[in-house]
This record gives C-alpha cells, sequence and structure tokens, in this order.
C-alpha cells in the first residue's frame, strides 16, 4: 500500500472481537486511526503490544487503534487461541480477526508486526513494519494527531 492512498474497506473478517464489525465510515472524519497487524505465532508482535497498548490508552479520545491478527500459519487460525493471546497481551480494542487474509491482500501487507497510520480523512500517511522503531511511529502518530488537533482549533 503506498502512501496516500486511501483506507482500504475493513471487509472478510472471519470475525470480530472486543467490538461489533467496523467500518471504515465509522472511523474517518471523526480521528486518525493506527491499524497494526499482529499474529499468535509473533514473538515480534507481543514483544511490542505493550507499546502499542500504551498508544491506545494514551490517545483513547484522539486515535482510533485497530488490531488485525494476521495468520502465519494454519495453526493461527484457531479463534479461541486468539481471544487467549490477546487476553494474555492486554489487546482490549477491537481485532479484526483475518484468517482469510482479506483484507491484508486489500492493504497489500505481508508483515507482522505492521503499523498503518491514516489521519482523519483515511488516507495512509506513515507505514512500518518489524519490531523495532517505536519511536518513529510515535513521532507519526503525534504528527497526525497535531495536524487534527490545529484544524479542529481553526474550525
Amino acid at each position: 500500500m503506498k502512501l496516500r492512498a486511501p483506507m482500504p474497506e475493513l471487509a472478510g473478517a472471519t470475525a470480530w472481537l472486543n467490538s461489533e464489525p467496523l467500518t471504515k465510515d465509522q472511523l474517518i472524519g471523526d480521528k486518525p486511526t493506527l491499524i497494526h497487524y499482529w499474529s499468535v505465532s509473533c514473538y515480534l508482535c507481543k514483544e511490542a503490544m505493550p507499546e502499542v497498548n500504551a498508544f491506545r490508552d494514551q490517545y483513547k479520545d484522539e486515535l482510533n487503534v485497530i488490531a488485525v491478527h494476521m495468520p502465519r500459519s494454519e495453526e493461527d487460525t484457531d479463534l479461541e487461541q486468539i481471544k487467549q493471546v490477546a487476553a494474555e497481551h492486554d489487546i482490549t480494542q477491537p481485532i479484526f480477526v483475518d484468517n482469510s487474509l482479506s483484507l491484508s491482500d486489500a492493504f497489500e501487507n505481508q508483515y507482522v508486526p505492521a503499523y498503518y497510520v491514516f489521519d482523519k480523512t483515511g488516507v495512509l500517511r506513515h507505514f512500518q513494519a518489524g519490531g523495532s522503531g517505536m519511536k518513529m511511529l510515535e513521532k507519526r502518530v503525534n504528527r497526525v494527531l497535531e495536524e487534527t488537533r490545529k484544524a479542529q482549533s481553526e474550525a
């Protein structure tokens, strides 16, 4: 997915956890969105989850945070295991379970962990993959949040 591309529809979930199914339209217009990909078999994902959860908690009023579970193997598609690992790692944000890889294909995503930051209009402003670089992710999230705050104060 290229920078400045619009957010794909959130379609094709095997299941939604921690939420009713969400749509792109529910996320756009109000506040920026962080969509992060993870997998139950991904050590780096689990290692980064406390920082992702800190974003979720710190910016709960300003940032939508959506988790996408992308299986890396057949074993990763077990819904009960996904629920268990999500609970162990305090993933309380909405989780799009992508066992059919439909959203991963729409995002052209091949990585876990992976992070997509969309501005409030649903335009992709930042992408990164891998377990490191959380400071860069935080800077990008803050830049998009600052733009949103500025636009709201001028309105």
